[in-house]
């Protein structure tokens, strides 16, 4: 977050402790059935924010939400969709290829042009950038070793094709997570991230920097 300008701070931060919340939903699913309709109920809450005349909600997230991220240029129905992202891993006890390619999809380039719309800039190259760092981070979620795998090879081929020293200094936060991602993706399959080890501290340094 310290990458962003002031100003958008917050919003960006909301944005992507909704995305986290429903990761713990799924996480913390036993029944998958229970898990999908605790995303449907964030899905229809946060899209009901939209209506001019919709009440403060009584959940302290959701409420900041309606405070800061809906006058952020973004709707409570565009946030909601990330249910799609993470209601695919749902579908099965161990997500397989389909289900973790469509969350690839349907999260990581959703929420990055989310966070690029708030934060003044929409490269061509976002959507590619979202799904791998997704996929990334999906592969350091998951289990099997052979999920873990092949998230991060379809990960790296996405990762591949992003430019982010083209991107508009605005965009440094969402540059400084593709960095990131293609360090991890990079990893073998055995293996998951320290998110403080110092080669991660340095390379973004370098980043932060260079812009590259």
């Amino acid at each position: 977050m310290s990458y962003a300008p002031p100003d958008r701070r917050a919003a960006l931060d909301l944005l992507w402790q909704i995305d986290e919340r429903m990761a713990a939903i799924v996480a913390a699913a036993r029944e998958p059935a229970i898990g999908a309709m605790r995303l449907v109920w964030w899905r229809d809450t946060l899209a009901r924010l939209d209506a001019p005349d919709a009440p403060v909600p009584a959940e302290p997230l959701l409420a900041a939400v309606a405070e800061h991220l809906i006058p952020s240029r973004l709707t409570g129905e565009a946030v909601a969709a990330l249910e799609e992202g993470w209601s695919t891993l749902l579908d099965a006890e161990e997500p397989g290829e389909a289900e973790i390619a469509a969350h690839g999809e349907r999260r990581g380039r959703l929420l990055f042009a989310l966070a690029a719309t708030l934060l003044g800039g929409l490269p061509d190259d976002i959507s590619c950038a979202g799904e791998g760092w997704a996929l990334t981070d999906l592969g350091h979620r998951l289990r099997g070793i052979e999920a873990r795998s092949f998230a991060r090879a379809r990960a790296a081929a996405q990762l591949a094709d992003v430019d982010i020293a083209r991107w508009p200094p605005s965009l440094r936060p969402l540059g400084l997570l593709v960095v990131l991602a293609r360090i991890d993706a990079a990893m073998p399959a055995h293996r998951i991230r320290r998110q403080g080890a110092p080669k991660r501290m340095f390379r973004a340094l370098a980043y932060r920097l260079t812009g590259r």
